[in-house]
């Protein structure tokens, strides 16, 4: 007997139900690389974001992840080579759906009818996501803003519901703005730190505040 379909859990309607000692036999999740790309690149080289927001309160199953992962990174991966982007799933599928399996041979209907509303046993995971929520958010260079959006806009179908892509306003997947990631990094108050940026502290003995300055410039 294969998978019901996504249709019958698409709604958030129950109480979060995550794996635990006490909800064991759980199937691991189709969906087990969150991060691919140039996950490496430095926050200098990707200055555009672009975000894949969900629009409905629903609930979106790990094989709907992953065929939406693999979709956007094999577009990008073609058209504009596997280093010149850096995605990443935003959302963990967490919440474990159950199934009350019945004999499904024939004439079974009139075997059992079955118990309402029982409670059954896991049949996959879904990660629960709310209106305006980020589901997947790409960096990468300035040049390749249409191969992204083009990789999420085909992204979406993998999906039930409405979302919208978003282009962006802050610097890569940082917290600041263009503008003032450009001011900050020019005065040497920021220092790469692998996809984000650390903040320098102007508080401390002078010597560390010079030597941050210096690394912060270099």
């Amino acid at each position: 007997m294969g998978r019901r379909p996504a249709r019958c859990y698409r709604y958030c309607k129950n109480k979060p139900y995550p794996k635990s000692r006490y909800n064991r036999g759980v199937p691991d999740p189709k969906i087990r690389i969150f991060d691919l790309g140039r996950k490496k690149a430095n926050v200098d080289e990707f200055p555009l974001t672009i975000h894949l927001l969900s629009d409905e309160y629903q609930q979106i199953s790990s094989e709907a992840l992953e065929a939406a992962r693999i979709c956007a990174n094999k577009y990008i991966v073609k058209n504009s080579g596997k280093d010149s982007f850096h995605m990443r799933m935003r959302v963990h599928p967490f919440h474990v759906i159950r199934i009350n399996k019945m004999l499904s041979c024939a004439g079974a209907d009139r075997l059992q009818q079955g118990m309402r509303g029982a409670w059954g046993k896991p049949q996959g995971t879904v990660a629960r996501v709310n209106i305006g929520q980020v589901m997947m958010s790409i960096r990468t260079r300035d040049n390749n803003k249409a191969i992204v959006y083009e990789a999420l806009r085909r992204a979406k179908y993998k999906f039930p519901g409405r979302q919208k892509i978003i282009i962006s306003n802050k610097w890569g997947f940082t917290k600041l703005t263009r503008e003032e990631y450009v001011e900050k990094r020019a005065q040497g108050m920021l220092q790469p730190d692998g996809c984000y940026v650390k903040y320098l502290a102007e508080k401390g003995p002078l010597e560390e505040h010079f030597k941050r300055q210096l690394r912060a410039m270099n």
